[in-house]
């Protein structure tokens, strides 16, 4: 469990902050309109309406207590510029910031953003690329260059074992897990048997995977 402070309850903000309680944190929510929290007062560990561009309200926060610092403010870069570098000032832990752009990215992270986060950016490349591609299921970027997608096997794989496949050597792709149905299997051994109903985890470099999934094509 962590303690949570998220300024800003945008849409973002809102499941982020749902998300956050759902997992067990204790959560406290900023925001310079009450209206946009009263259905998540009962859930949280508290509440303060204020504009946290005043030092003043930031002061009264606390930021030092918290594990985690979210500013989920996306539509006025200037004020998100101005709370990420005040907050960091006061002592917070670690601050996550959200951005709209590369530019305002950069200035976030000279300014106090321990990350920066683009979930506009990051759900739209993760669903051109599930889309576009006739046999990925979902897929997590992890760093630039690599990513976790979610495959079906090849025919020609299945009722044979990873060691017999020689997965690794001959795709240069790795398999994190496998999942039937609603069980998934992490880390499975050489001698696992590929099933034409079940999906692969498999994480890689992106052009190794592009290779991987012309041949499921």
């Amino acid at each position: 469990m962590k303690s949570v402070l998220i300024i800003g309850l945008g849409k973002f903000g809102h499941h982020l902050c749902q998300n956050m309680v759902r997992l067990g944190n204790e959560v406290m929510i900023v925001d310079d309109r009450e209206d946009v929290m009263e259905d998540l007062l009962p859930f949280v560990t508290s509440a303060k309406v204020g504009d946290c561009t005043n030092i003043d309200v930031l002061k009264s926060l606390g930021v030092g207590n918290f594990d985690l610092c979210f500013i989920c403010i996306g539509t006025n870069f200037q004020s998100s510029l101005e709370i990420t570098n005040q907050i960091k000032e006061l002592g917070a832990k670690y601050v996550i910031s959200k951005a709209n752009r590369d530019i305002h990215a950069k200035f976030l992270l000279k300014n106090g953003a321990d990350e920066v986060i683009y979930p506009d950016r990051d759900i739209a490349e993760r669903l051109a690329i599930r889309l576009s591609a006739n046999h990925v299921f979902d897929y997590v970027e992890l760093t630039d260059g690599f990513g976790i997608y979610e495959i079906p096997p090849s025919d020609d794989w299945v009722g044979k074992t990873i060691g017999e496949v020689n997965f690794r050597a001959k795709y240069h792709v790795s398999i994190l897990g496998t999942r039937k149905e609603e069980r998934t299997s992490l880390l499975p051994a050489a001698d696992h048997v590929f099933k034409k109903d079940e999906h692969l985890m498999v994480i890689g470099k992106m052009e190794d995977v592009d290779q991987l999934l012309k041949r499921l094509e």
